[in-house]
């Protein structure tokens, strides 16, 4: 029995290390990424580039764009690991979802736009309702979701796509820096992960 014991304790030591090698290893390939993106040349590159952006999404006029305000303030909620404030943010994600006008957008892409709105708000209610770890699963789906909607409506300023390899098999999510704070994490493994690719 203390055989077995000691087996399974060398088992899951090895998986916590497996698992600490595998986020460190991510660091390293978005460091490296970080490092190639910043030789490349920019047309705006006054140094207050990402500043100007950054807040020309959180005053951005367009629906849409009331939509991703309120999903990266939900976003640093989880990093924070803020379950109180997560709920209050996924309430007011929801309304937002709920009031995205639709109107100026052709038949196909109204149709999606609907499909996107009606998960979206499911995911945001959950959200505020919910604990922390049951949160973070359905802001998985709600990313998707926010993901799809840009892809549709677009967006004001450069957003990047990153991901998480450990959380659920692998789980994306959106930032409007490049710097990776993990939301599915957030204290435990705050950097774990990767941009995978800007937005435009």
């Amino acid at each position: 029995m203390s055989k077995l014991k000691s087996t399974l304790g060398i088992i899951a030591i090895a998986f916590i290390t497996v698992t600490v090698m595998s986020c460190k290893d991510n660091n390293k390939e978005q460091n490296s990424t970080d490092e190639d993106h910043s030789e490349m040349n920019h047309d705006n590159s006054d140094g207050h580039h990402d500043d100007d952006k950054k807040e020309m999404a959180m005053t951005g006029d367009g629906n849409s764009q009331m939509v991703l305000n309120d999903y990266f303030n939900l976003k640093d909620a989880l990093v924070a690991d803020d379950n109180a404030k997560a709920k209050e943010l996924g309430a007011t994600l929801a309304k937002s979802f709920g009031n995205l006008d639709i109107s100026k957008y052709a038949d196909p892409k109204k149709s999606d736009l609907k499909d996107i709105i009606e998960d979206a708000v499911e995911h945001a209610e959950h959200i505020s309702e919910s604990d922390i770890d049951h949160q973070r699963e359905h802001f998985k789906i709600l990313s998707k979701d926010v993901t799809d909607m840009v892809a549709i409506t677009g967006t004001e300023n450069t957003l990047y796509q990153q991901f998480c390899p450990m959380y659920d098999g692998g789980s994306a999510w959106l930032s409007t820096s490049k710097d990776v704070m993990n939301p599915y994490y957030g204290s435990r493994m705050l950097n774990c992960g990767k941009v995978q690719k800007e937005i435009n």
